[in-house]
């Protein structure tokens, strides 16, 4: 099993100490470090700037959003960065949520399955380069249709000028809910969940068969297939210290993330079995009381969904994630912590 970075949602401005941070992943051996967007800061320059004073760590998207660029804006910043890096890119993409999509993009979220397979397919159109890129729609037709609103009716079928490095350049999805996971197996390299449990191995691997049974047999063999978990980590003096570090984080996905109809993070803790704890931390979290939202995070699921303790409580806990069908454990942590791990981490990977 593989380890990378999180580097996390930007606050105010850039995470403290994340520069030095993915200097150590690249110079220790860590496989990959991610990016993320929501509405601030963006997925993509972190990486072009971050990335280039690294050498070997892959430089990836945890996720590059949908609704924020059209599919062949994002295959330019893919085959563009893939170049830069000397093929080390890998495009994590994923839906958002409606919040997100209609409140900042301003774009319908309606079919977001759908509208996922318009868009890699595009996307992987542009990357082969063989032939100028159509598609029909509905959600992303190329040209534009000449009797859409606003159309001039001159708009043309294109060829990437630039080459791609790597036609096959790897892309992941993200995906919380059972369709969309095993959609991720079906058309994609690759499959980002959060909050997952090694509990949940058995009916993880289920729903990837699932998708592997209708996978294109152009696609890269499925035993390439990849799976890059994000998992909260905490490292402290003691486990429960720990836990406590990491219940804000947990709290703000379950209350303060999407709407009170629409949570995927929570509805996929809620899976694990704590339906009734995860409504009572929105609830707190609704009143804006953050710390007893906190509170009400059990410490069981800190513990199935995320790593916490002594570099040697970490230790004995990773040994059920490299049970599961994991490949690559994605840590977000505080980045000043990561020293501490480099025994933990044994360079590029665990046994397993």
């Amino acid at each position: 099993m593989k380890f990378g970075l999180h580097t996390g949602y930007w606050k105010a401005g850039p995470p403290a100490g994340m520069a030095e941070a993915v200097t150590w992943a690249d110079a220790h051996g860590l496989d990959s470090v991610w990016t993320a967007e929501a509405y601030g800061s963006d997925a993509l320059t972190p990486l072009a700037w971050w990335g280039a004073t690294t050498s070997q760590i892959r430089l990836a998207t945890g996720i590059a959003q949908m609704a924020a660029r059209t599919p062949t804006a994002t295959a330019m910043a893919a085959l563009t960065l893939d170049h830069l890096s000397g093929g080390r890119f890998v495009l994590g993409l994923g839906a958002s949520g409606p919040q997100v999509v209609e409140g900042w993009y301003g774009q319908p979220y309606a079919k977001p399955l759908a509208r996922t397979r318009e868009y890699i397919a595009i996307i992987r159109d542009v990357l082969r380069r063989e032939n100028p890129v159509t598609a029909p729609g509905p959600s992303y037709p190329l040209p534009l249709p000449d009797d859409a609103a606003g159309a001039t009716g001159q708009g043309k079928s294109l060829r990437s000028t630039v080459h791609p490095l790597r036609a096959d350049l790897p892309i992941h999805l993200a995906a919380q809910g059972p369709r969309n996971t095993a959609l991720a197996a079906e058309i994609a390299d690759g499959w980002l969940p959060a909050f997952l449990s090694p509990s949940m191995d058995g009916e993880a691997r289920a729903l990837l068969a699932d998708g592997f049974a209708i996978r294109d047999g152009a696609l890269r063999p499925s035993a390439e297939f990849e799976v890059c978990a994000s998992v909260p980590l905490a490292v402290a003096g003691s486990v429960d210290e720990a836990v406590d570090l990491l219940r804000p984080h947990i709290a703000l996905y379950a209350g303060g993330m999407g709407s009170a109809t629409a949570n995927f993070h929570r509805e996929a803790m809620a899976r694990l079995g704590y339906a009734e704890a995860l409504a009572e931390v929105a609830a707190r979290y609704a009143e804006g009381d953050r710390a007893a939202a906190a509170q009400a995070v059990p410490r069981e699921l800190v513990l199935e969904i995320g790593l916490a303790g002594t570099p040697a409580d970490i230790a004995s806990q990773l040994v059920r994630w490299e049970e599961s069908c994991v490949t690559t454990l994605v840590l977000q942590t505080d980045p000043r912590a990561l020293p501490a791990l480099g025994g933990v981490l044994g360079g590029a990977h665990r046994s397993g």
